[in-house]
């Protein structure tokens, strides 16, 4: 049975029997999970060992796990990691071994697929719902910084997300609540993309923005726009991996999420993400899905394979790399601990 072109969320910390039959009846590509899906170590290896049971052992199972703010992964069970602005001026080595413990956690946890870096620029005035998930505001700054948390991540054995393309960072509002409009000039956003460009052929998949950009399609926001994704994200930027939306459900989008699914996809998206877990919304976004394309199957093959080459893992020495590069900044800057911001 070819799976559906979805990624959805799950309710809980375990399968109920209704979600395990959606799931067998319907089968979607893969899965993503949130703080409401994880307990302890113990508890979460075995919801992704039932989700694999079903949809099958290479079936991906995404999770936000940027760092910062951004974690599904806490203390007490799992280490705290820093916010990507805490590595603005460290070493690119620090930033890959940081990115590599990360990706270690996550895929032992049975999470293959993890939803970082954030490329989007750290621009003043923006709204803060980007913030310090990116590196910085210098576009090459974000793309080598970048390409290390990158290399970190399929060092590990874990598939990274790259996001939010092509570029949320000049938004003045936060697309979980309202659709972004920016208005910023062919010529500005050609110079915001370089991130993503840099990181084209990386292996990692990418994340759409929904956000409308008035250059490029004055009707459509990014995620459901043709012109955007054949002429920029596909066109432009180079990217030919693996295409997943940020959420349908999103306040950004309107109309329900089994309504945009086909549009989303027809636009030249591989995957649709539903993250609600609510079975209703999830069973009505799968009746509407349609399978996944052969194209999209190879893509999603591709960065596996990627991924798998690169995999190798050294825990100790990477924990002393990563943490004597923040140590020396923190002594650099007292007061300014890049270990302790608020998560």
């Amino acid at each position: 049975m070819t799976p559906l072109a979805a990624i959805i969320g799950l309710s809980g910390h375990r399968l109920t029997a209704e979600e395990a039959t959606l799931l067998r009846d319907r089968r979607p590509a893969g899965a993503i999970l949130f703080a409401r899906n994880v307990a302890d170590p113990a508890q979460l290896r075995a919801l992704t060992g039932q989700v694999r049971d079903i949809l099958g052992a290479d079936a991906p199972i995404l999770v936000d796990q940027e760092g910062g703010r951004v974690a599904r992964l806490k203390p007490p069970h799992w280490e705290r990691f820093p916010p990507a602005a805490a590595f603005e001026h460290a070493p690119e080595a620090a930033l890959r071994a940081n990115a590599e413990l990360l990706g270690g956690i996550c895929r032992d946890a049975g999470l293959d697929v993890v939803c970082a870096p954030v490329l989007d620029l750290r621009l003043p005035g923006a709204h803060g719902v980007i913030g310090d998930r990116a590196f910085a505001e210098d576009p090459s700054t974000i793309a080598r910084l970048g390409a290390a948390f990158v290399a970190g991540l399929q060092a590990a054995g874990t598939i990274p997300v790259i996001k939010h393309i092509p570029g949320h960072g000049r938004a003045l509002a936060d697309s979980h609540h309202e659709l972004p409009r920016v208005a910023a000039s062919a010529a500005d956003l050609a110079a915001d993309i370089e991130p993503f460009r840099v990181l084209a052929g990386s292996g990692a998949w990418a994340m759409t923005a929904h956000v409308l950009y008035e250059a490029w399609d004055r009707a459509l926001p990014a995620t459901i726009s043709p012109a955007v994704i054949r002429d920029i994200i596909r066109g432009e930027i180079g990217f030919e991996g693996v295409l997943v939306t940020d959420d349908l459900a999103m306040g950004a989008l309107s109309g329900a999420s089994n309504d945009l699914a086909g549009a989303v996809l027809a636009a030249g998206c591989d995957l649709v993400l539903h993250c609600t877990g609510r079975l209703p919304d999830t069973a009505a976004l799968l009746a509407s899905c349609p399978p996944l394309t052969d194209r999209a199957a190879e893509r999603m093959a591709q960065a596996r394979a990627i991924t798998e080459a690169f995999h190798s893992r050294r825990p100790e020495a990477l924990r002393a790399l990563r943490d004597g590069a923040l140590g020396a900044l923190a002594a650099a800057a007292p007061g300014e601990d890049p270990t302790a911001r608020p998560a």
